[in-house]
């Protein structure tokens, strides 16, 4: 009898927790099922993506409010705090980014400024290194950059007392005295009205040694010659170029001249130039090329440049015959023009000055060039349109004779100058454009370039070129959301250091602004031809060296994937040096690249004086590559 009872109990208990077992299971498998389907749902709008980030964004955007406040001189920097709804929202990478959570843990290293003496440092043109090279054809004062040991990690001081120049249009006529304090030219070119000392300002009148009237009377004589205002003239290339007075008088005539000249006795000629808002870069025609492609300008001009053209058998003739269009203009003002009239003015012999012209004479014909023009103090040469004719030529003459193909025409980097006529690509009539014709100014910035319709640049075609406009007409309107200064004249002077094939440019072609589209060597393709088949200018660029312009010459510059190109080749530190040193203080920069790059960037920037947030990719949060949006503040070096 208690056998069975206790047999009932047992059986008892072992239901009760089959029971318990089941029920516990039952709800577990009910609880995970229902999560799993939370986890799952989809939100209905992007919005409700962006909503679930309130809370980090709010703390986030507290966080460079509060350091904003400690620096108050960098009033452009408010672009970079707006709380408004229309901005995109700024990324939180505290959860979900290891790598800034690592490098946040480290100590920020700040980088001092360098001394006073190097406010105006241009590193691949000192001075006291180019004594180090040979004085024959100018090669000291050539691009010479310093070696790895003479390198400075420390930051270029803008002088005391400097402001921010003068918006465009204003500056094309004003600087201030306190930017570029130096009177050497007001004096030295006083009766030639390059620049005068007004007060605190400087006032460019826009003369020069070669136009006494004035570079826009003298812009205008030339207007009679040749057609300058037709748009088949954009792109121009001014040598020894002074303030870039004429450069500056030929944008309201929708021209834009890359004007050049050395680092020389007269101080910071370029320098001005860029204060200006004019394009200008760092250059001499010495031993090497000049940093642009073959078939680049439409106008070449040399007014009292100083230039021997007659030595060297022309060979700097030949180097202008590179960088010149297929019916392009060569333009010559100064001595030895018109020598008849002014050659006691000039204290040089009759006889001197009819050698030289002689000499320029013949050397413009072994190029097969045709003398449009000889009147007032103006001689104008064109280049021919095709070397169907000039093959002929040279049969009979052969110097210089045409160069081989594989001289590389639009190579010219630390390339040494030939004695060697560039051939023309190939033309089928003696009326044919060798290359391809250009489409007139405005219509040539967004037609399919001859480079890319005959298939030279490789893997571009029309569908890809066109790709790319679409491409920057939506990065553009971003970027007038996250900076809206962008569309307002805020930025005159704007470097991209990675143009590709010149979107950026053209996208902001209505702007009050100009671009530098620079191409490095090391990019894949190499499109900078390309850019001036749109009627745009630039130039190439090793990014492991300093670019040849002076310090504070930039007001923006773009830097799209240009450290995923450069990381593995130098220090990243030493690029981030040569920006801030070419920026203008309260000047902008634009990264575009992966996180991992942009928080390795803004660890560096950091210890720069500069302000900078992580944006999203105009596409949204979920496309890799990254925005870092970065201001410079701005300082200055102490008084003497």
């Amino acid at each position: 009898m208690a056998k069975e009872n206790n047999s009932h109990h047992h059986a008892e208990a072992k239901r009760k927790r089959l029971t318990w077992i089941l029920c516990v299971s039952g709800f577990c498998i009910l609880s995970y099922v229902l999560g799993a389907w939370q986890t799952n749902t989809v939100p209905s709008s992007s919005s409700e993506v962006f909503s679930r980030k309130t809370c980090d964004e709010t703390k986030t955007q507290s966080k460079l409010s509060t350091s904003e406040d400690v620096d108050e001189s960098v009033s452009s920097s408010s672009s970079l705090t707006s709380s408004s709804s229309s901005e995109p929202v700024e990324l939180d990478f505290e959860s979900h980014h290891k790598l800034e959570l690592k490098q946040k843990n480290q100590t920020i290293k700040y980088l001092e400024p360098c001394d006073m003496s190097l406010s105006e440092y241009t590193p691949c043109e000192d001075r006291e290194r180019g004594r180090r090279f040979d004085r024959n054809m100018m090669k000291y004062r050539e691009r010479h950059c310093p070696s790895k040991d003479e390198l400075l990690y420390c930051l270029i001081p803008p002088p005391p007392n400097y402001k921010i120049p003068f918006k465009w249009p204003q500056s094309r006529d004003y600087a201030w005295y306190d930017n570029i304090p130096h009177k050497e030219l007001s004096i030295e070119k006083a009766i030639q009205n390059w620049i005068q000392v007004e007060g605190e300002r400087f006032r460019f009148p826009g003369g020069g040694t070669g136009f006494p009237r004035g570079a826009d009377a003298y812009i205008d004589d030339i207007s009679k010659l040749i057609p300058l205002t037709d748009g088949a003239i954009r792109t121009a290339i001014d040598t020894g170029c002074g303030v870039a007075s004429f450069g500056a008088y030929l944008l309201k005539r929708d021209i834009v001249a890359m004007s050049f000249a050395p680092r020389d006795t007269h101080e910071a000629q370029v320098q001005f130039a860029l204060e200006r808002g004019v394009p200008a870069i760092i250059g001499i025609m010495g031993s090497i090329r000049l940093p642009y492609p073959a078939r680049a300008f439409d106008l070449a001009h040399c007014s009292r440049c100083l230039i021997p053209w007659f030595q060297n058998d022309g060979l700097y003739l030949t180097e202008v015959d590179r960088v010149l269009r297929p019916g392009g203009y060569w333009i010559l003002s100064g001595p030895p023009i018109n020598w008849k009239k002014h050659w006691k003015g000039w204290e040089r012999t009759q006889e001197d000055l009819k050698q030289e012209q002689d000499s320029i004479e013949n050397a413009a014909r072994s190029l097969c060039w045709k003398k449009v023009t000889e009147k007032g103090d103006f001689s104008i040469w064109q280049k021919p349109i095709n070397h169907i004719a000039c093959k002929k030529l040279k049969r009979a003459h052969k110097s210089p004779p045409i160069c081989t193909k594989a001289v590389q025409p639009d190579f010219a980097w630390y390339k040494e100058l030939e004695s060697c006529v560039t051939p023309l690509p190939e033309a089928n009539s003696p009326d044919e454009f060798a290359g391809g014709a250009l489409e007139d100014w405005p219509d040539r910035a967004f037609a399919v370039p001859p480079r890319i319709i005959q298939g030279t640049i490789p893997e571009i075609n029309a569908e890809k070129f066109k790709e790319d406009n679409e491409l920057w007409k939506e990065r553009i309107a971003y970027y007038k959301q996250i900076l809206p200064e962008l569309s307002r004249g805020r930025f005159r002077n704007i470097m991209d250091m990675n143009a590709y094939l010149g979107g950026f440019a053209a996208a902001i072609v209505k702007y009050p602004s100009w671009v530098m589209n620079v191409v490095p060597v090391d990019a894949e393709k190499q499109t900078l031809g390309v850019i001036y088949e749109r009627g745009f200018i630039g130039t190439y660029q090793d990014w492991c060296e300093a670019f040849s312009t002076y310090p504070r010459t930039y007001d923006l510059i773009h830097a799209g994937g240009l450290f995923s190109m450069y990381e593995n080749r130098c220090d990243v530190t030493v690029i981030l040096l040569e920006m801030d040193r070419i920026l203008r203080p309260e000047g902008t920069v634009v990264f575009r690249d992966t996180v991992e790059i942009l928080t390795k960037i803004q660890s560096i920037t950091s210890g720069m004086k500069w302000t900078s947030r992580i944006l999203d990719h105009e596409k949204g949060p979920f496309i890799p590559e990254k925005i870092l949006l970065a201001v410079k503040s701005y300082w200055t070096g102490p008084s003497a």
